[in-house]
């Protein structure tokens, strides 16, 4: 069944609306892999008011492990502490938003869907779109009124790399959709991780083809369009999303609960995860695309 747009996006006129609500809390979810202070800077320099700032590596993901990928889920006890840190409770609502066209907002999302909560969105158009309006900003750092956030974890909505790699001839019916651009997909490519191309049976669907140009993201129909290469016409079909490092992939859970799709499980490990271990076998050309 198809999520209603508002269970899941938020616009930037409904948040103006809502700011000084006691129960809203804004997360400012910016963040650049080449550089990872630049996030907290610009949002010390400007953000929507009231907003706080979730650091990507440091509050929305573990530490780098041996075996990991980039970006681990968090302790769940640290994903605890990080949410009540930032005044979240079971009663609060919370509207994430990036510069990144939602890539980094929906780890946040994601996230906090993870752990149970159930009153998270996405800002559609991110800080652009606020922009764009000539809505309010504000700069300094601020703390939110702690409050207790208590996970009530969902765990099947993760796949691991164990049950990847010992059902590899399952994808044909269990789709796992991987969201890089198409070139590093391809393998012609690889600006991060240290191994190119992608996991044998993985099909294609680059992120950004769920947006418009201006990065909000494309109406249910379009995106159905849109999806249906590489899923199929039958909304029920248990699927799975991964990417690089287990963020971006998190944008794609949005554009196919949008689209009627049932809600997929995320890879977080991903490519770098998957290519920790040279056994692991990878593929480099693409047996399935869509979106080009």
């Amino acid at each position: 069944m198809a999520c209603a747009r508002q269970e899941l996006l938020t616009t930037p006129e409904e948040l103006a609306s809502s700011l000084g609500d006691a129960r809203l809390r804004i997360i400012d979810c910016r963040f650049d892999l080449m550089a990872p202070d630049a996030g907290r800077k610009g949002w010390l320099e400007a953000h929507v008011p009231g907003a706080l700032y979730a650091d990507l590596d440091k509050d929305l993901s573990a530490p780098i492990g041996a075996d990991t990928g980039r970006h681990p889920l968090p302790a769940i006890a640290d994903a605890e502490a990080t949410f009540s840190r930032l005044g979240i409770d079971a009663d609060t609502r919370v509207v994430a938003y990036d510069d990144a066209n939602g890539a980094i907002a929906a780890r946040a999302w994601w996230l906090l869907r993870w752990l149970g909560h159930r009153h998270a969105t996405v800002l559609d158009g991110g800080l652009q779109a606020w922009r764009s309006r000539g809505l309010p900003l504000e700069s300094g750092a601020q703390e939110a009124v702690r409050r207790r956030f208590r996970a009530a974890v969902r765990p099947e909505r993760v796949l691991t790399t164990a049950e990847i790699a010992t059902n590899l001839d399952a994808m044909t019916d269990r789709p796992l959709i991987d969201v890089r651009d198409a070139a590093r997909f391809r393998g012609e490519t690889e600006p991060i991780d240290t191994r190119a191309g992608h996991i044998p049976g993985a099909r294609n669907l680059p992120f950004g083809v769920c947006l418009r140009r201006d990065g909000t993201w494309l109406e249910p129909a379009e995106l159905r369009r849109r999806l249906e290469p590489v899923l199929g016409k039958r909304g029920s079909v248990p699927w799975a999303v991964m990417c690089g490092s287990g963020v971006t992939a998190c944008h794609l859970v949005i554009s196919g609960l949008l689209a009627g799709y049932s809600e997929p499980r995320v890879y977080v490990g991903s490519w770098s995860e998957w290519i920790r271990d040279m056994s692991r076998p990878i593929a480099r050309a693409a047996p399935h695309q869509a979106g080009q």
